[in-house]
């Protein structure tokens, strides 16, 4: 690579002249200035590999500078540099573009060499059109994160490694299913406490006063049963790294003793007096829109601010399609890797919505290797959730009729739906009977849109997701006879979301 060049813009001119004389000393050209008329000079004149930018100058900032580097100069890798206080900025620099950033004071000048080089190294690989494999890719691989191609995904954990070792704290948000203690124990592997521990605690799993004790722990006494003095989660997560995962499912009470924590880093246990010092960085997770939860006086807002430092958003498995039969593939492996997947079953996999997003995709491909007595997974191995193809729906719809011993019935929608229609023809099927013919008729509704849409066809609108959620909730609460518990299961959330979800929508057990 040829001599590295770097460019230098702060209004600071201690800044610049520190950057000059330590970069100069390990032979880099560095060129610097103070506003943005020297900064766009000075790209006029010269082709950069670097560009460490400060984010806050006198006549523009970094963001904007960040833009103009990148237009003229795509290969030039820009660092930005800032203060505590803009670091949600900085994180959004990183989103469109930026390198990395730096943290002023600048503690450790040998990071910034190593950084710079890195950088360097990058946008040079870049420019020859060379990719070489991911910073990341060997972190992920470590523990056990599948990745993927999407580009949404891979920019999320981009970030989600270039802040791992900024000691700040994370929110992130995402539907059920989608992978956020996988990426929060990635965000773990990656930093500086990799050595230290991860604990995940959900927040919905437990009632308020053992979530309380869970947390903090208790003093000997202090409770009925409290027998001996026990340490919580904050003073065993010391130096490592806490997942409060359901986060949106915290008490009132819960919430305030949080905030406390993360302000002062100091907490109490259950019937102590003396305060503990701690040293946690605090991931967090939720399914649950926040903002939302503050509008409605559920979430403190303060809390909220505290936690979302840096928000990471998990995209659905809907919008990484082309991701599913690599994450098919690897639940496949994982369980039985003499066992393949036939191109069928992967045009099923492919096809289908998701909504349990990847804990779903397990477990299918958990069923279908259980189901599968050769080895290749068909897409009978699959369920029949799944198996949504016209022939396969209208051959499931059949069944029911033959059983009933009515084989002349047409298969018109038309008949079909006249003689089902009737009181007595569904009372007298069977409960297995009564079950396959409820999935035989989502699968065929979800082959029908599909075909209408490949034809041109305008789909009914769908009703808005708020509805859709409702209806959800009341069929599952029917199915489980209100059965709380079995019913969040079924979900899967948390009991006190589901509660809060029932009061929400004012459901009412008839």
């Amino acid at each position: 690579m040829s001599q590295i060049q770097v460019l230098i813009i702060d209004d600071e001119a201690d800044v610049c002249t520190f950057f000059r004389r330590l970069l100069s000393r390990k032979g880099y050209v560095v060129v610097t200035a103070t506003n943005e008329p020297e900064a766009m000079l000075a790209l006029e004149e010269n082709s950069f590999n670097v560009a460490m930018v400060d984010l806050k100058l006198p006549d523009t900032d970094g963001l904007t500078l960040l833009q103009m580097i990148k237009a003229r100069q795509p290969a030039c890798e820009v660092i930005l540099m800032t203060g505590y206080s803009t670091i949600k900025t900085a994180v959004t620099a990183v989103q469109l573009g930026a390198y990395e950033y730096l943290e002023k004071p600048f503690d450790d000048i040998n990071e910034i060499e190593t950084l710079i080089e890195r950088a360097a190294t990058h946008g040079f690989n870049l420019l020859q059109g060379r990719h070489d494999k991911e910073e990341w890719s060997e972190v992920a691989q470590a523990v056990g994160f599948q990745v993927g191609s999407a580009p949404s995904m891979r920019r999320l954990v981009s970030l989600a490694f270039k802040i791992a070792n900024k000691n700040i704290n994370v929110l992130i948000q995402g539907k059920t299913g989608t992978g956020k203690e996988v990426l929060a124990r990635f965000i773990h592997a990656a930093s500086g406490r990799a050595d230290q521990a991860f604990i995940p605690v959900n927040c919905g799993a437990l009632p308020e006063n053992l979530l309380e004790s869970e947390l903090f722990g208790h003093e000997k006494g202090s409770y009925t049963g409290a027998s001996q003095t026990r340490r919580g989660i904050f003073e065993l997560a010391n130096r490592g790294t806490l997942l409060l995962d359901e986060i949106g499912d915290a008490s009132p009470q819960i919430q305030v003793k949080l905030l406390r924590v993360l302000e002062t880093g100091e907490f109490m246990r259950v019937g102590g007096e003396k305060p503990i010092k701690t040293d946690v960085r605090v991931i967090a997770a939720t399914n649950v829109d926040l903002e939302e939860a503050i509008r409605e006086k559920t979430f403190r807002e303060d809390l909220y601010y505290r936690l979302n430092v840096v928000r990471l958003e998990i995209p659905p498995l809907r919008s990484r399609a082309d991701d599913i039969p690599m994450l098919a593939e690897h639940f496949v492996r994982l369980l039985n890797p003499d066992l393949r997947l036939s191109q069928g079953a992967l045009r099923l996999l492919r096809d289908y919505g998701w909504p349990g997003n990847i804990r779903e995709l397990a477990n299918v491909m958990r069923r279908a290797v259980v189901m599968c007595n050769g080895d290749t997974i068909m897409p009978n191995h699959l369920g029949s959730t799944l198996l949504n193809t016209p022939a396969d729906s209208a051959k499931t719809l059949s069944s029911p009729l033959r059983d009933n011993q009515d084989p002349d019935i047409p298969f018109s929608p038309d008949s079909f739906l006249e003689h089902y229609a009737k009181a007595d023809a569904l009372g007298k099927m069977s409960a297995g009977e009564l079950k396959q013919m409820l999935q035989s008729l989502h699968g065929l509704e979800t082959s029908l849109l599909s075909v209408m849409r490949a034809k041109g066809l305008v789909p009914p609108a769908q009703r808005g997701l708020k509805d859709t959620e409702e209806e959800t909730i009341k069929k599952a609460l029917e199915h489980c006879r209100w059965n709380i518990t079995e019913t969040a299961k079924v979900l899967g959330i948390g009991r006190n979301t589901l509660y809060r979800k029932i009061k929400q929508f004012n459901l009412r057990n008839s």
